[in-house]
């Protein structure tokens, strides 16, 4: 966590300020060049000076050594303040939002009080039974405002107590404690870091103002907020007694407020040190082995990839989720990546249109679009070949809407941001594109909201919105997923259509062979993250090569006969991280030998094929 916070350059400027404040405060006898207390009556008000790096107060004493020693009285109750705030914040949170309904409304009903209270009041209330005390006044700050912390980790806890994860861990006899220690906490952690450095400043203000008023640590000990009230009465005679003061002060809570946020951004994205950017898309050099050397990038195609690699991070390191998998698409051709769910189809899509996951690294040796190289691009490029140039259409076109807003506004919206027009243009553009999927009374559909729509009407939707930018290549995951036979008939014929007007790309990620025949040119079969077969569709059908490919095909229900078993293929796909050396699918294949488990299995070229088998099956 600390090397990925001072990774980021606002991290390390402000950690670095905290530290060296904080180091020369409590080093503050040993390094202060002056007693805070020594007055020099010959060097009153004196500027910056060789013997007084930030100049001298009213009774010539030195205020870099009365910064330091101040430091040590503010910066502590601080301190105090924040450590009652969040200890007190994620406990009543936690409790609140993980027990049962009584302990939950208990909780609230004592925040509620607690955020009732006006704080200034109570806190002169305090200072008045115990006076000067500013430690008895910081802390009852940081328990009044505790309850603003309390609800927000309370709202975070209850989304994630219901999590399949935290549900396992309670089957699994896991107490209450070391639930919410493991798998609740680091959920809610990020929020609750960031809330809290910004209460750390709003503390650091208190403590100063209270120190103004005269209400904190009395004269002559110096204090941050007292050296701004000697500053103020000195604000005609010398201004620049409140730049050092009221510097350290300021620049403190800044680097509070943006380490916080930048620890927030740390412990969300705990699987990778930088941000998801075009920094993560990595060239890899060409090893001079002759495969290598072969897959270059085709010049005719729309879309080329070759050895496309997909890694996430984990709390147990590194783990790759697709392995060099290579194709092609021209234009107005469509590919399908099949295969079963966990063979990283969704997830190869995804690493090419840099949408992964925090932590998702890609590497490649080649992925060009049009001719453009997509590993060269800075994010700023591929957010605008995004929607304009490459399209994408999502798996449950109902959570890709926003249930605010009409049908209408988020196309309109769409249109405008791709094409410049003014609003009442692009919503004409919109109207069109809605006509344009076969969706009937166009302008009834732009006055609904999402959640009016039936399925296949959300994907309709979801197909305009795609080719709002005119798209060359549109790149869809599993569209007709959840949509009865009829309405997926009609949306696949609307992709053929598309393509045949447009000569558009498609790239059809499905594990519906119907869907492959239907639609498809070319199919690529994907196997625990590898590419196993890549052919026409017409071969694929009358003769795979690949045993996992002729197992998928036998188990398809559309081409069962009545009155017999469907075959079924035993076992599952490998887990990411624990895929075997060899053949991938050696445990599950009937035609599987020694040699299989040897060594990784290549590609091997056959035509205008490929296949990844040691032993195929005969004939194609």
């Amino acid at each position: 966590m600390i090397s990925r916070v001072l990774r980021r350059p606002a991290g390390f400027l402000s950690a670095g300020w905290l530290a060296l404040i904080v180091l020369a405060c409590a080093l503050a006898g040993l390094i202060a060049p002056y007693d805070p207390q020594e007055q020099n009556l010959t060097a009153v008000y004196s500027g910056p000076a060789p013997d007084h790096w930030l100049g001298t107060d009213q009774l010539g004493r030195d205020l870099l050594s009365r910064i330091l020693h101040g430091g040590q009285v503010s910066l502590l109750v601080v301190a105090e303040a924040v450590a009652v705030y969040a200890v007190l914040g994620m406990l009543f949170g936690l409790v609140a939002g993980y027990g049962p309904g009584t302990v939950d409304r208990i909780v609230m009903r004592v925040c509620d009080l607690l955020l009732s209270v006006p704080s200034v009041v109570i806190l002169l209330a305090i200072l008045a039974i115990f006076s000067h005390n500013e430690s008895a006044a910081m802390v009852t700050l940081g328990f009044l405002s505790s309850a603003g912390l309390a609800r927000v980790v309370r709202a975070g806890t209850r989304d994630v107590r219901d999590e399949p994860y935290v549900i396992a861990a309670r089957v699994a006899g896991l107490s209450a404690p070391q639930i919410l220690w493991r798998h609740v906490l680091p959920r809610v952690a990020g929020p609750a870091i960031s809330i809290t450095s910004l209460i750390a400043g709003a503390a650091l203000l208190v403590e100063t103002s209270l120190g103004y008023l005269g209400l904190g640590v009395q004269p002559p000990r110096p204090s941050w907020g007292g050296l701004i009230a000697e500053a103020s009465q000195a604000i005609f005679r010398q201004a620049w007694m409140l730049v050092p003061t009221g510097g350290a002060i300021v620049l403190t809570a800044l680097a509070l407020g943006v380490l916080g946020d930048v620890v927030r951004d740390a412990a969300d994205d705990r699987t990778s040190a930088e941000p998801l950017s075009w920094r993560r898309m990595r060239t890899r050099v060409s090893t001079g082995e002759p495969e290598a050397d072969a897959a270059r990038p085709d010049g005719d195609a729309l879309l080329s990839v070759r050895d496309l690699s997909v890694r996430l991070r984990d709390t147990a390191g590194s783990v790759t989720i697709v392995d060099d998998v290579s194709f092609d698409v021209h234009p107005g051709e469509a590919v399908g990546l099949v295969g079963e769910s966990g063979c990283g189809k969704t997830m190869a899509v995804s690493g090419l249109m840099r949408l992964l996951p925090a932590g998702g690294t890609v590497t490649a040796s080649a992925l060009r679009f049009d001719g453009r190289d997509l590993l060269a691009l800075t994010e700023r490029e591929m957010q605008r070949l995004r929607g304009t140039a490459i399209a994408y259409i999502g798996q449950d076109p109902v959570a890709g809407l926003d249930p605010l807003f009409t049908v209408g506004a988020q196309l309109t919206e769409v249109v405008r941001h791709h094409t410049g027009l003014s609003r009442r243009a692009a919503r004409r553009r919109a109207a069109e594109l809605l006509e344009r999927v076969r969706l009937p009374r166009a302008a009834t559909v732009m006055r609904q909201y999402p959640h009016e729509l039936s399925g296949g009407m959300a994907q309709r939707v979801s197909i305009a919105r795609a080719l709002a930018g005119d798209p060359a290549l549109l790149i869809a995951d599993e569209p007709t997923t959840a949509l009865d036979v009829t309405v997926q008939a009609e949306i696949l014929d609307l992709l053929r259509d598309l393509r045949e007007h447009t000569a558009m790309g498609l790239v059809l990620v499905t594990h519906d062979w119907g869907v492959v025949a239907d639609s498809c040119d070319r199919a690529v079969v994907m196997y625990a993250g590898q590419v196993v077969e890549q052919t026409t569709v017409d071969r694929i059908f009358t003769g795979p090569r690949h045993p996992y490919t002729g197992a998928l095909l036998s188990a398809d229900p559309t081409a069962g006969t009545p009155g017999r078993h469907l075959p079924v293929l035993p076992g599952s796909v490998p887990a990411p991280g624990h895929r075997p050396d060899g053949c991938r699918f050696a445990s599950r294949c009937l035609r599987a030998d020694t040699d299989c488990a040897a060594a990784p299995v290549p590609l091997t070229p056959d035509g205008a094929a490929a296949y990844r088998c040691l032993h195929p099956t005969p004939g194609g």
